[in-house]
């Protein structure tokens, strides 16, 4: 079927992904949710199409609006088809609207800007309901300090200290255009909004703030950011407690 004959449809989802690895289909690596969408379209119209996201998201994490686009030969009513879709999905991923669009949209491409949340709980008494979706860290965190360091990391700079893949061949220069660190009882939130960001990159720097909030780093952002190194920047703060909130176009 030519590309003019198709039909584009956007979709936003919601998955709690605990138990997947992650968003995109890759040979070495099953069950992920590209894939378990995939199988639902396919169930839901008869048809195989890719499901292309507005980008990857890490094993065991979250979204609250990922975003996606699929192109289908049937011109069918966005709610007819969100409804197809969803009836064979597990109730961990669902589809929140869908809607028509032109057939030149792309969700990854035409991303311009994604919001991601990390929220920890540094109270005694984790709770038992939100486990799979917040990290217990039981430990005293200067606030202060860690929006102090935030401040730094606002603006385009090269990110290569906050980035796992030591042999990317691409650009390590992102642009955040804000960062929030909201303190809420015991909950402690990070709110990243940047133009991109790079493989584990939102929970490294959240792991080196926490780090920074802990006293175990004492060097300065600034000076983590422009040694270019990773082993200057902090752990690796465990996935399950991220999220994708939105993706702006």
């Amino acid at each position: 079927m030519k590309e003019h004959e198709l039909h584009n449809y956007k979709l936003v989802l919601q998955y709690e992904g605990i138990r997947y690895n992650g968003w995109q289909k890759q040979k070495n690596q099953e069950n992920t949710i590209q894939e378990v969408v995939e199988n639902a379209v396919f169930d839901g119209t008869g048809e195989r199409a890719e499901v292309i996201g507005s980008g990857r998201t890490d094993a065991g994490t979250h979204a609250m609006g990922q975003v996606a686009n699929v192109k289908l030969g049937q011109d069918l009513e966005p709610e007819r088809l969100m409804d197809n879709i969803n009836k064979h999905l597990p109730s961990d991923i669902k589809i929140l609207e869908c809607e028509k669009v032109d057939n030149r949209f792309h969700a990854r491409l035409n991303a311009k800007a994604k919001t991601y949340m990390y929220t920890l709980c540094v109270g005694k008494k984790p709770d038992v309901f939100n486990r799979r979706t917040v990290l217990h860290y039981c430990a005293d965190l200067d606030v202060d300090a860690m929006k102090k360091a935030a401040e730094y990391l606002k603006g385009e700079h090269d990110f290569m200290s906050f980035c796992s893949n030591k042999r990317t061949k691409k650009s390590t220069v992102r642009k955040i255009y804000d960062i929030e660190i909201i303190k809420d009882g015991d909950e402690i939130s990070f709110i990243f909004k940047g133009n991109g960001f790079l493989y584990n990159m939102v929970r490294i720097l959240s792991g080196t703030l926490i780090d920074i909030g802990r006293g175990r780093i004492t060097e300065s952002m600034e000076d983590i950011i422009k040694s270019k190194n990773r082993s200057k920047a902090g752990h690796t703060a465990p996935g399950h407690a991220l999220f994708l909130k939105k993706v702006f176009y």
